[in-house]
Order: structure tokens, then C-alpha cells, then sequence
């Protein structure tokens, strides 16, 4: 069937009744007065060195200064650069020697989100923390499909504080089959990154977590895009590829164009889907990245298509004069090959409850000592992961899993979404859903999991799995302790560890826990 045959779909798939603009905290989006500015497109991370085999290079976390708004520069953190990240580029088969390099005035972390690299140190959780004015050099190959994945920080309880300041960067990985679709491949001019993410900004045009901070998600009225506001982009191609992450703490993005204009799903967190799926709306939840081709044949020099979340204008596209474009997309883009279960495997059991301060899963905060779960390397086992808010007063949660995707097999028994079939490392769960996925891990270590709305996770909305080997199913890891990483802290910030103010510490108190 050719995808003009292919159904269009109309909304945006999930509950309504769970939106985050039900939520008393909720910040809509307004337009901000100034001026429209070109989107902001980030460079390309050069290698220190390469072979044909390795390659070396240094990602850099960095404290700057960002001319976003008229005035005064805002204080901003990056990797490599001031704000966000230079864009990151794996090749599937290489060995990659990464010098991770810490400038900021306290400790981070660096996790790269939706790699599949062995954990905790390399995946770059909680446990593996970089402190100020130190590096160090991690090394993984890189063996999976090409997809759009992500750099951020990761320094449990800090991650929502370090994320809103900027540390979050996008990651390719390439492979020989995505070169050989027809697909757009031209970085920065028809295969663009689209960071989407929300800010306050306060006196002299600086942000202030603190002052933002909101237990349920922490977010704010302005729209940054690649950490642009008001932007447009020259559209010089007929067809644009856009790889949408959702790098806020907290909102959701429902995205649509103006005057209907269907786009066309080709892949989402893991890689490309196994076909193409058309749609004028798409939803998206903290940390899910979506890629979609745009077609703009129905239009002429000087018109403008406009892209929306929810009825906020976000980022406007100038047309130019293009070439016509008579590539058509296949009707298959990949092969999705998930491993099967053992029938007498045991079936995971996640349930995600609570909002505000009184979040846990499973009944418990995280525990940083603690190792909630264990699977054996290899194997393929069933996870069911439930949301127990009630349909009309809960909150979705974005469930995200280090360590590899996973296959999502059904919403409360039913079919998932028809852009869910392809490799996924977060899922959105509805108010009273469970949804089943498998997962299968190839590297051995402690992986966490937990809500991707920052505050969530930061406040307890989190658990750590071992994936063991049958040789040492009981390797002990050299995991950081609550005390080691609250006096670096308190060190870093000239102060006790109990004048320490870290917000998301307070969802613990409330409920008499604490991360140990």
C-alpha cells in the first residue's frame, strides 16, 4: 500500500483527560515579545582523532553566557558549547574513546540516553559522577540501529536543576541501512534536530529553577527551540526530516501544523519504524524523540507553514525556492525483530503511583543502594508497567528504561499505537493503563528506570535493575552513596550538607524516605 493509500490520523492518541493542562500547576505556552531570529542550528562535534575503526572524542559540560533575548545574556550550561550541545554523531560498528570533561562549578553526570552501553559508569546514571575541573575517558562500541538518541545530565537529585540550566545534547547514530533509504541526509538543511523545551525568564533575562520549581514537572510560558525563541528556518528543500526530542522537564508537546499539513512518521526513540504513518498530530511526552518527513509540494516561494503545541505557534517555516522532489518514501523502512520470551519467564511489575511529593514506584522511592529488580543478560522478559492515577485526575508518566529499547506489545490488552511499533526506550502510560513491553539487555550492570518528568525522577519517581551474567549473578558495583555524593555537594556549594537547598529532596521528607 503506497502512503498515499496509508490511513492519516487525527489526534493525538492518548488520554485527553491526562494532559498536563488539566494539572493546577500547569504553564501554558505564550508567545514571547521579541524579535523572530533564524533557528538555531548546532554544530557537529568534531573528533579528536579517528580510524577506520575508533574514533576519539571530548564532550565537554561547560558553564557560559547565551544572547537569547534582547539585553542581557542569560547564564547558561552546555556541552561543548553555551547552551545544549554541539550534535553528537555515532556510526554503528565504531569504537568510541569519549574524554568526558567537567567545568561547571559541581559534580554531573553524563547518560546517554536510548545507547545501548554497558552500566552504571558508562551509561552515566547517578553513579557515575564527573566532578569539577576533573575528566575522564569511557570507551563503548557502538551496535544498534540508526536512531535519534540524546546527551544529558543525569546527578540524582539535580538532574531536573542541571537539564534546565542546558545540558542536553542530540545524538545520532548512523547506520548503512538508513543511508540507503531515501530519506533526507543533508545536516542543517533538510535533516534538522528540533530540541523542544520551555523556560521563565526572570529579571536581566535569567532563568531561575528554584523560583520554578513545581514537584509534578517544572516548567515555563516560553518555547525554546534548539534554545531559540520565536524562531523561523529557511526551507530550501521540498521535504524537511525533523527529529523532534522532547527535552523539557515536564511539558508535553502536541504538535500540528497549519492548515492541516499531514506528516509522516518514519521513526521514533529507537530508530526508524517498520513503516510510515501519517498524521496531522503528534504527542509527545518528556524524553521521546519522533523523526518525520514534511512535504511541502503544495507550496510556492514566500509562503509560511506554521508549527504548533497545542495553539501556540512555536517555529515558523519560510518557503523558498525549491527543487521538486519525486522521491517517494518505501512502504517498508525496517525490519523490527524483537527477541521472543520464555513462557516461564518471570513478568516484571512496575506500578507508578501518586502525584506531587507523593510519587513512588512500586510502593518506594529510590534508593541509591538499593537494587529493585534483577534479569539475566540476553533473555527477553515481559515488563508491565502500570500508572495507578485515576482517569480523570491523574497525569500521564513517561516510563523510560536505561540500558536499550524495548518492543512495546499492548495498551491494557490491546494494540499499542500505530507510530509505537518500532524500538522504544520511553513510553507514555495513561491514567489506569498498564502497558506491556519486552526487554532485552545486552550488557551486564545496574541500569535505573523511572518517570522521564525530571522532578518525578528526581524525587523518588525512580528504581535501579541488575542485569547479571550467569557467571556472577551477584557482582557487586561500586554504587555512590547518598552521604559520598550530599557531602561533594555541600563541598561544591561552600555550605553543610543540612543547609544544602536541593527541592526535589523535599518529596522524601514528605514522606519520611530517604535515598540511602
Amino acid at each position: 500500500m503506497s502512503t498515499e493509500e496509508k490511513p492519516v490520523y487525527q489526534d493525538y492518541f492518548f488520554n485527553e483527560t491526562a494532559y498536563d493542562y488539566h494539572d493546577g500547576g500547569y504553564v501554558p505556552l505564550e508567545v514571547y515579545d521579541a524579535p523572530r531570529v533564524p533557528l538555531t542550528i548546532p554544530s557537529i562535534l568534531k573528533p579528536d582523532r579517528e580510524t577506520d575503526t575508533d574514533v576519539w572524542l571530548t564532550v565537554h559540560a561547560q558553564p557560559g553566557e547565551t544572547q537569547i533575548l534582547p539585553g542581557a545574556k542569560t547564564k547558561t550550561w552546555g556541552y561543548n558549547q553555551s547552551l545544549l550541545g554541539q550534535t553528537i554523531v555515532f556510526r554503528s560498528g565504531k569504537t568510541y574513546h569519549v574524554t568526558l570533561k567537567n567545568s561547571l562549578p559541581e559534580l554531573t553526570t553524563f547518560h546517554w540516553h536510548g545507547l545501548d552501553v554497558p552500566g552504571p559508569f558508562i551509561d552515566g546514571g547517578c553513579h557515575a559522577p564527573i566532578y569539577p575541573g576533573e575528566e575522564k575517558e569511557i570507551t563503548f562500541t557502538v551496535n544498534q540501529p540508526a536512531a535519534t538518541t540524546w546527551l544529558h545530565a543525569h546527578p540524582c537529585p539535580l538532574t531536573g536543576w542541571d537539564v534546565w540550566h542546558g545540558l542536553a545534547a542530540m545524538v545520532y547514530v548512523e547506520d548503512d541501512h538508513e543511508d540507503s533509504l531515501a530519506l533526507p541526509h543533508n545536516y542543517g538543511v533538510d535533516d534538522l534536530p528540533i530540541v523542544l523545551q520551555d523556560r521563565r525568564f526572570h529579571e536581566d533575562n535569567q532563568w531561575d529553577y528554584d523560583a520554578d520549581y513545581d514537584p509534578d514537572g517544572t516548567a515555563g510560558p516560553t518555547a525554546l527551540i534548539n534554545g531559540t525563541v520565536n524562531p523561523s528556518f529557511d526551507v530550501t528543500t521540498q521535504k524537511l526530516r525533523l527529529r523532534f526530542l522532547d527535552g523539557s522537564n515536564r511539558r508535553e508537546w502536541r504538535l500540528h501544523l497549519s492548515d492541516g499539513l499531514v506528516m509522516t512518521q518514519i521513526a521514533s526513540d529507537g530508530g526508524l519504524l517498520p513503516e510510515p504513518v501519517q498524521m496531522t498530530k503528534c504527542m509527545l511526552t518528556c524524553a521521546e524523540r519522533a523523526e518525520f518527513i514534511i512535504d511541502f509540494s503544495d507550496y510556492k516561494a514566500g509562503d509560511q507553514v506554521t508549527l504548533y503545541s497545542d495553539d501556540t505557534p512555536i517555529l515558523i517555516f519560510n518557503i523558498k525556492d525549491f527543487v521538486a522532489d519525486e522521491t517517494t518514501l518505501p512502504d517498508k523502512l525496517a525490519e523490527i525483530s524483537y527477541p521472543d520470551v520464555d513462557p516461564n519467564a518471570l513478568v516484571h511489575q512496575v506500578v507508578l503511583a501518586g502525584t506531587d511529593e507523593e510519587i513512588t514506584i512500586n510502593g518506594l522511592k529510590f534508593g541509591m543502594m538499593r537494587i529493585d529488580d534483577r534479569q539475566e543478560i540476553g533473555k527477553t522478559e515481559y515488563w508491565d508497567i502500570t500508572n495507578t492515577n485515576d482517569c480523570c485526575g491523574g497525569m500521564l508518566h513517561p516510563y523510560h528504561m536505561h540500558g536499550g529499547s524495548f518492543q512495546i506489545v499492548s495498551r491494557n490488552g490491546e494494540a499499542p499505537y500505530p507510530n509505537e511499533l518500532g524500538y522504544k526506550d520511553t513510553v507514555a502510560v495513561n491514567p489506569g493503563e498498564t502497558v506491556r513491553i519486552k526487554m532485552k539487555f545486552n550488557f551486564a550492570g545496574v541500569f535505573m528506570y523511572h518517570c522521564h518528568i525530571i522532578e518525578h525522577e528526581d524525587g523518588g519517581m525512580m528504581a535501579q535493575m541488575q542485569v547479571y551474567t550467569p557467571e556472577e549473578p551477584e557482582k557487586k558495583y561500586d554504587l555512590m552513596a547518598m552521604d559520598t555524593l550530599m557531602n561533594a555537594l555541600a563541598e561544591e556549594r561552600g555550605c553543610t550538607v543540612e543547609d544544602l537547598q536541593i527541592k526535589s529532596l523535599d518529596s522524601y521528607k514528605k514522606m519520611g524516605m530517604d535515598m540511602c
